[in-house]
C-alpha cells in the first residue's frame, strides 16, 4: 500500500490544499517523502457531515458486523507487514521491536473490543417490572440500556504511533460502543497515519458499512483540531497529550453551544515509593530496575516513574549509589521529534536552576541531538518548597526525595497532584507504612503497583490508565482496557414502550441472550 499523502474523508481520498506537511525522521535528522496536503474548516466540515450522516445506521448495525469489522481492522494491519513497521520506525526512531510489539497491542485491542461487543455486558441492559397493583401507585415497566454518544474526534499521540493513534484504544473503543471516529493525524506520524488509515477505511467499505463511520483528517497547526472539536457534529473528544493541549481542547468543548466531554490524558510523574524492608533487601537490583524504567523509551512513556520517595538511611544511601551507576551507563538516544527534544532539554536547564542536586547523567550516544538521561535528588522539604519539582519532564529524567521519617513521606504524598499511577517497593515487614500509604494513594491516582514499575500497560478488562486531574481531565475513565467503552456511552430508560419499538437487548424472550438485571436479579434472564 503507498502513501500517497491523502486525507481520507470517508470513502474518499483528499489532498487538502490549506498547507504542505512533511513527516520528520528524528534519527537522520531528514524530511521524509512524500508531501501531504494539509486541510482546513472544509475537510473538518465534510468529515462531521459524514459521520453525522452514519451515525444511526452505524449504531443500529448488528453487532455481530460491528465485532466482524473491528476484527477487519486487526487484520489489514497486520496484512501492512513490514511497511508499517519501517514507516513507523522512519517517523519515530523507535527501535523495530518496539513497534512489532505496539502492532500486537493494537491489535489486540481491536480484538478485545470486538469480544466486547459480542458479549454485550456494555449495554447494561435492565429491567424493572410493571407493577400495576403497587399502592399506594402502580409502576411502570422500566427498561435501561446505553447508547453511544455520536461521532467521537480521536486526537493521535506522539509516542505510540500506533496504539494511541489512527486505530489505537479511543478509536477501538469508540467504533465499539457504536460512534463513528475521525482522527486528526498526529503531525509526527503522517505516512504511518495513512498507512492504518487506509486500512481501516478499507474494513468500513468491506464490511458494507456507511462511508461517514471513519475519516482521517490533516493539519498544520492547531485550527484543524480546534475546528474537528468545535464542530456540533462531534459527541466527545479522546485526547493523548500534553496537558496545555488538552487543556485548550477542554475549553473549546466547554464553550460550545452544547458542551461535550472530553477525555484527555495530559501529564503524570507515577511516583515511586521504596520502602525501608525493599531497599534493605533488594536495593541494587530495584536501583536498576528503577532507571530501566526510567530510561526506557528514551522517557516517552507517559507512565515513567519520575519520582521516587524513600527514608533517609543507610539503605537509601546504597540504593542512590546503584542507581547513579545504573544511569551512567545510559545513552543518549533520539526523541520522537524535534520539538519534545527541545522540550525535555529546557525542563532540564530549569530543573538544574531549581537547585535539586544532579547526581549523574548519561552517556553520549550516536544519536547526535539526543536526550541525556539525568538522576536528580533532593530532599522532602525542598520538593514542597519548589512546586515545579513536581511537574513532569517528558524524557528520561528522575528525582528521588528524601524523607526524614514516615509522617514526612506521608504528607508529601498528600500534597502530590493527581496521577496515573503509584508504585509501593515493599517487603512484609513494610505492610503497615503501606496502608498508611494506600487511602493517600487511591486518592491520587488511577494504577496502583506493588512490587513492579509502571512503564507496562496491559490491555485488559481491569485495568486503568487514567487518574485524578491532571494526568487526565475525567477521573472516571480509563483510555486502556476493556472499561475505555464507558467513556462513549449514555443510558436512555424506555417507560412502557410496546415490545415492538424496545431494542433488541431489552426484548422480553432476550434473543441477543445477554446477562441482564431484571428485577434485582441478575443473569441471562
Amino acid at each position: 500500500m503507498n502513501i500517497t499523502g491523502e486525507m481520507l474523508i470517508g470513502a474518499s481520498a483528499v489532498r487538502g490544499a490549506d498547507a504542505t506537511l512533511r513527516a520528520f525522521d528524528p534519527a537522520r535528522n531528514i524530511d521524509l517523502d512524500p508531501p501531504f496536503g494539509g486541510g482546513g474548516a472544509k475537510e473538518v466540515a465534510r468529515a462531521c457531515e459524514l459521520a453525522d450522516a452514519a451515525f444511526d445506521a452505524y449504531r443500529q448495525a448488528p453487532y455481530e458486523t460491528r465485532a466482524q469489522f473491528l476484527e477487519a481492522i486487526a487484520d489489514n494491519i497486520i496484512a501492512l507487514g513490514d511497511a508499517l513497521i519501517e514507516r513507523a520506525h522512519a517517523e519515530s526512531a523507535l527501535p523495530k521491536a518496539r513497534l512489532e510489539g505496539e502492532r500486537a497491542r493494537t491489535v489486540g485491542q481491536l480484538r478485545l473490543f470486538a469480544s466486547l461487543v459480542r458479549e454485550g455486558r456494555w449495554l447494561a441492559a435492565t429491567l424493572d417490572s410493571a407493577q400495576p397493583d403497587r399502592k399506594p401507585l402502580p409502576r411502570s415497566d422500566l427498561r435501561l440500556q446505553k447508547i453511544p454518544l455520536g461521532p467521537v474526534a480521536v486526537f493521535g499521540a506522539s509516542n505510540f504511533p500506533l496504539a494511541f493513534s489512527v486505530a489505537g484504544g479511543d478509536t477501538a473503543s469508540a467504533l465499539a460502543a457504536g460512534c463513528p471516529v475521525i482522527v486528526k493525524s498526529h503531525p509526527a506520524h503522517l505516512g504511518t497515519s495513512e498507512l492504518v488509515g487506509r486500512a481501516v477505511q478499507k474494513a468500513v467499505a468491506d464490511s458494507g458499512l456507511p462511508e461517514g463511520v471513519f475519516s482521517l483528517i490533516v493539519g498544520e497547526g492547531n485550527a484543524i483540531g480546534e475546528a474537528l472539536v468545535a464542530h456540533p457534529a462531534i459527541a466527545a473528544v479522546g485526547f493523548t497529550g500534553s496537558r496545555r493541549g488538552g487543556l485548550a481542547l477542554v475549553d473549546i468543548a466547554a464553550r460550545r453551544a452544547v458542551p461535550i466531554p472530553v477525555y484527555a490524558e495530559m501529564s503524570s510523574v507515577n511516583p515511586v515509593f521504596a520502602l525501608p524492608g525493599a531497599l534493605a533487601k533488594k536495593g541494587d537490583t530495584l536501583a536498576a530496575a528503577y532507571i530501566d524504567s526510567v530510561a526506557l523509551g528514551v522517557g516517552q512513556f507517559c507512565t515513567n516513574p519520575g519520582l521516587v520517595f524513600a527514608l533517609a538511611d543507610s539503605d537509601l544511601e546504597d540504593f542512590i549509589d546503584h542507581a547513579t551507576v545504573a544511569i551512567g551507563k545510559k545513552e543518549t538516544q533520539s526523541m520522537l521529534t524535534a520539538g519534545i527534544a527541545k522540550a525535555y532539554a529546557s525542563g532540564i536547564e530549569a530543573r538544574d536552576a531549581s537547585g535539586a542536586q544532579q547526581l549523574a547523567t548519561g552517556v553520549k550516544g550516536k544519536a547526535a541531538s539526543g536526550a541525556l538521561p539525568v538522576l536528580y535528588r533532593v530532599t522532602a522539604e525542598q520538593f514542597l518548597a519548589t512546586p515545579q519539582l513536581a511537574e513532569e519532564i517528558f524524557g528520561p529524567t528522575s528525582v528521588i526525595v528524601t524523607c526524614r521519617d514516615e509522617d514526612e513521606m506521608i504528607a508529601t504524598a498528600r500534597k502530590l497532584e493527581g496521577q496515573l499511577t503509584a508504585t509501593l517497593l515493599m517487603e512484609s515487614d513494610d505492610i503497615e507504612l503501606a496502608r498508611r500509604l494506600l487511602p493517600v494513594l487511591e486518592r491520587k491516582v488511577g494504577r496502583i503497583l506493588a512490587n513492579g514499575f509502571p512503564t507496562g500497560v496491559e490491555v485488559s478488562y481491569a485495568m486503568v490508565h487514567g487518574g485524578p486531574f491532571p494526568a487526565t481531565s475525567d477521573s472516571r475513565s480509563t483510555s486502556v482496557g476493556a472499561m475505555a467503552i464507558e467513556r462513549f456511552l449514555r443510558p436512555v430508560c424506555y417507560q412502557d414502550l410496546p415490545a415492538t419499538l424496545l431494542p433488541e437487548a431489552l426484548a422480553d424472550d432476550n434473543p441477543l441472550s445477554l446477562w441482564r438485571l431484571r428485577d434485582g436479579e441478575l443473569g441471562p434472564n
